[in-house]
């Protein structure tokens, strides 16, 4: 039987194990804090993240990385992509020759600008073809009420991409599709989040759905030209990874760097949407470092540029939106 290991017990790690079980993948969970492995082994239940939800009777687990690693075909990461490196160099002595690892996290690492899957590759000392990518429009108050869902794998040897796929199609609930384009579908999940917030912050002002389409349109332009500028396939952000997490990250409720966008265009402070959130919204951060990976290639993202300044240097969400729309004329397609 194919064992896989989940590091997080946050809501999506919590609901992607969920996943990898229904499918037949032995899975445990791998969390910090005592009280939530107690209540997944004893009430089968998540209730810090993933409240009134019944857990598989048989996921289990556990605080001890060590105990949670033994025998894992597959080690899922899914904690806050800023704390990466330093989790996984501490999980690093305990990971078993040969496993795959996997990131669900969806970040550009600030001062590097690596995608998660070059940080997993560079820490671990792994080659490229035991680091896979799962990613798309995987919005988990829905998935875990039942509804249908699907998601993107990604890595570069087929066998193992095949491999994933199966450990994580659950039909006709979770579908699981297979993409190699590993740096298309990161990207793609990395800079939706940052879009997101700039569409959260004109909903708080009260813009329409003009400007939110406007705001998702020219935002796949943003992450198609970089896209294009790191060697992605282009085909890739028309798909789930692409547009298709983008759309749901842009117009659910449920998507937390939208609904933190509308606090900061609702008048709220940095910090006090920051108080009033309590999971990780990875867009705040990560917004710097996928602007810096802009720069380094010279790629225009003017949407990028102004949640940066709306979230870290006190520009005005007002004053973003003039800037937008003053922009010199230019046509539609252009950096790509």
């Amino acid at each position: 039987m194919t064992r896989a290991a989940v590091f997080g017990a946050g809501s999506w790690g919590t609901a992607f194990a969920m996943i990898l079980e229904k499918a037949g993948t032995e899975t445990v969970i791998q969390g910090r804090r005592a009280e939530i492995v107690e209540a997944i082994n004893e009430r089968h239940e998540n209730p810090d993240y993933l409240p009134g939800v019944k857990l598989p009777d048989t996921l289990r687990a556990t605080t001890d990385a060590a105990e949670a690693l033994q025998g894992a075909d597959f080690v899922v990461l899914a904690v806050p992509s800023q704390t990466l490196r330093e989790n996984l160099t501490a999980w690093k002595p305990h990971l078993p020759e040969g496993a795959v690892l996997v990131s669900l996290m969806k970040g550009i690492e600030l001062g590097t600008t690596k995608r998660m899957s070059e940080v997993i590759a560079e820490v671990a000392e792994l080659p490229a073809e035991q680091v896979a990518v799962v990613s798309g429009p995987n919005l988990v108050g829905e998935i875990v009420r039942g509804q249908p869902s699907a998601t993107v794998v990604s890595c570069v040897d087929e066998q193992v991409m095949d491999r994933l796929q199966q450990a994580c199609h659950v039909p006709p609930w979770f579908r699981a599709y297979t993409n190699p384009d590993v740096v298309g579908v990161e990207l793609g999940g990395a800079i939706k989040n940052v879009i997101a917030l700039a569409i959260g912050v004109a909903q708080g002002m009260g813009m329409g759905d003009n400007v939110s389409a406007l705001m998702m349109t020219r935002g796949l332009a943003e992450i198609s030209r970089l896209g294009a500028a790191l060697g992605a396939d282009p085909h890739t952000f028309a798909g789930l990874a692409g547009m298709g997490d983008l759309i749901a990250s842009c117009n659910s409720p449920l998507a937390r760097n939208r609904t933190f966008g509308e606090k900061l265009g609702r008048g709220m402070t940095l910090e006090e949407a920051i108080a009033s959130t309590k999971q990780t919204v990875e867009g705040v951060k990560s917004a710097e470092s996928v602007l810096e990976l802009a720069r380094k290639h010279d790629v225009e993202m003017p949407i990028t540029e102004v949640v940066v300044g709306v979230v870290h240097d006190g520009m005005a969400p007002a004053e973003a939106g003039v800037l937008l729309m003053s922009r010199s004329p230019k046509p539609e397609r252009y950096g790509v």
